[in-house]
């Protein structure tokens, strides 16, 4: 089973291990995502009545590695809390329902295996365990319903993509979203950063 090893700084003890994946994946993968999010924090810090909650989404982008690197961080720095939103379009074969539920059983293997990789990620680098979900449908509109169910989220981070490979006006469109009914900041960070960059930033 995999062990996380805290980050340095991190209260010393055995690290958590994560709970059994679900059925489908069970043997493929040496460990799961993580429960509901508990962070290695100092005991004053843990005593603190509403502290700072960041949401990233994420896919396996580099722009969304270096969202999620610089929302890990951030939230380690503050004291904070950090939730991994993942969004799977729906499959398009409406006429071939079976088709369609097993691409979208796959995807969401797919999405189970890359939250728990970036679990993982964030744990060695903050000892921080986030919040994992998955959601499908229409990427923007499933980035707003998380935040409003939620309920908690204080700001939300995503990666920027360059101007080459950029779909659509996903960003300015959640800019507008966020500003006129949920009223939460926007952080934006550029794909391209260097890791000493984002770690400078954060």
């Amino acid at each position: 089973m995999l062990m996380m090893r805290p980050a340095p700084g991190a209260p010393q003890g055995p690290p958590p291990a994560f709970p059994p994946l679900s059925a489908e994946l069970a043997g493929r993968l040496p460990a799961t995502l993580p429960a509901p999010l508990t962070s290695a924090l100092p005991a004053e810090a843990a005593g603190v009545s509403e502290r700072f909650k960041f949401m990233v989404c994420v896919d396996d982008s580099p722009q969304s590695r270096a969202a999620l690197r610089f929302a890990a961080l951030r939230a380690a720095n503050v004291g904070g809390l950090l939730a991994l939103l993942h969004v799977t379009e729906p499959a398009e074969f409406r006429e071939w329902m079976s088709i369609a539920q097993a691409m979208e059983q796959e995807r969401r293997d797919e999405a189970e295996r890359l939250l728990h990789r970036m679990a993982a990620e964030v744990h060695g680098l903050t000892g921080l365990l986030p919040e994992v979900q998955i959601r499908s449908g229409t990427l923007g509109a499933e980035i707003l319903a998380a935040i409003r169910e939620d309920g908690d989220i204080h700001a939300l981070v995503v990666g920027a993509a360059p101007p080459s490979v950029r779909k659509g006006q996903l960003i300015s469109w959640l800019a507008g979203q966020l500003a006129g009914t949920l009223e939460i900041p926007l952080v934006v960070v550029p794909g391209n950063l260097t890791d000493t960059q984002i770690d400078r930033l954060a």
